[in-house]
């Protein structure tokens, strides 16, 4: 018999615009590994930068939020499992699909923690340190509230499993480690790479709807491009990313080097063609796809510790990470400069993305998580008694709640 697959989307994928995007095909793609009939829902319009589903396989719903129309398709579609793109999704939606397909293993893919990644912005924003104060917030209460009504929740960070099982003490068989699945790097693969004499300039790339990206760019160009065009002053600073609006363009200034680039057709040619990528992150959460994207294509970074966090393990970075101006701006030029330096940096990166992001060895781990848990559902239930009681709740207040919109729209 086929196996059902639906996917709640917070937004429809896009691969080449945001790192969020990669990730949910290469979900989709183990669940096609699997021969699951895989079906894409969302409440979102779709961008023109969205990856065409159907060329793979997958079939397009678009729904509605607070429509009962929801009921009758999922009755109708019968899913064994159901993942919720964000809490948010599962928050609109979870409900209906505990109410109309009670024996469906129900997934949430965090993508990263929002509220973690929102609390430091908060903190960053009001300038203090990233306290409890920070951390143990209304975001916090509805994040961790859809992780217990789910029967699986997937953490792309280590670092986020940490703070989720020793800071709110969730239990860790409802927790699953899944972080970027990537292709191993051949030492054919390598050799194809351009050489440092090849490459020139540095580069950043990010989705700049995604606040923590766009403050890095800010940050780039009022405080650390100076400092680092002082010491390499015919270099230049690419910035790649989708969505660039005014606020944005008018970073640019061929005069300075800073050169705004707009969308990447190709993440991983510009990639290439960059001798140093630049990861100014200071606030935000999850896995940096524009480190993995350094890491595959042979390219040193600079980063500081929000950017690293998750990201080497007890690997040695592809580069250096460091969080005052200075010392990012100096370590920037060393790297751009040394040629020995650089090379060596290269060899790591290669080494922590066939050592931690492995694609088959992820995968495997998820397909047995996967099986286990649809096996062993209604004593995995039972055990999350804590997700019953938050479940009974929800059916009471979201449902009513959702049903009093639904009157209202009549």
């Amino acid at each position: 018999m086929v196996k059902k697959l639906l996917i709640i989307g917070f937004v429809w994928p896009e691969p080449k615009s945001s790192a969020a995007g990669s990730r949910m095909m290469q979900i989709i793609q183990v669940f096609l590994n699997q021969n699951y009939q895989i079906t894409f829902a969302s409440p979102c319009a779709k961008s023109d930068n969205a990856f065409d589903l159907t060329t793979i396989g997958i079939a397009q719903v678009a729904i509605e939020l607070n429509h009962p129309s929801f009921d009758a398709f999922i009755q109708e579609l019968h899913p064994d499992v159901v993942l919720f793109d964000r809490f948010m999704m599962e928050e609109q939606f979870g409900w209906r699909v505990a109410e109309n397909c009670p024996n469906a293993l129900r997934i949430l893919d965090t993508e990263d923690l929002h509220f973690l990644r929102k609390g430091r912005q908060q903190a960053f924003k009001d300038k203090q340190p990233f306290t409890d104060e920070y951390l143990f917030s209304d975001a916090a209460k509805r994040e961790i509230a859809s992780i217990y009504r789910c029967d699986v929740t997937l953490i792309i960070s280590e670092a986020e499993i940490e703070i989720l099982k020793h800071r709110f003490k969730v239990e860790a068989s409802l927790l699953h480690y899944f972080p970027f699945m990537l292709d191993p790097i051949s030492s054919e693969t390598i050799a194809k790479l351009p050489k440092y004499e090849e490459r020139s300039h540095f580069i950043t790339i990010g989705n700049f709807i995604h606040e923590p990206n766009y403050n890095a760019v800010l940050y780039l160009k009022e405080t650390l491009w100076p400092l680092i065009r002082k010491q390499v002053p015919k270099a230049e600073m690419h910035v790649y990313g989708s969505y660039a609006s005014q606020k944005v363009n008018q970073l640019h200034n061929k005069k300075d080097g800073f050169i705004i680039k707009g969308f990447a057709e190709d993440a991983n040619q510009v990639m290439q063609n960059a001798k140093v990528c630049l990861a100014a992150i200071r606030f935000g959460a999850g896995l940096k796809g524009k480190l993995a994207e350094a890491m595959q294509n042979g390219t040193p970074c600079v980063t500081t510790t929000i950017g690293a966090e998750g990201m080497f393990g007890n690997l040695e970075a592809n580069g250096f990470v460091v969080d005052s101006p200075q010392e990012f701006a100096d370590k920037a030029a060393e790297l751009y400069s040394n040629e020995n330096l650089w090379i060596d940096k290269q060899e790591k990166g290669f080494e922590v993305i066939n050592s931690r992001f492995d694609k088959s060895k992820i995968e495997k781990g998820f397909v047995t998580i996967l099986d286990e848990t649809r096996k062993e559902l209604s004593n995995h239930r039972k055990n999350n008694f804590t997700g019953q009681i938050l479940m009974h709740h929800t059916l009471q207040s979201t449902k009513f709640m959702s049903k009093w919109i639904e009157a209202k729209n009549k």
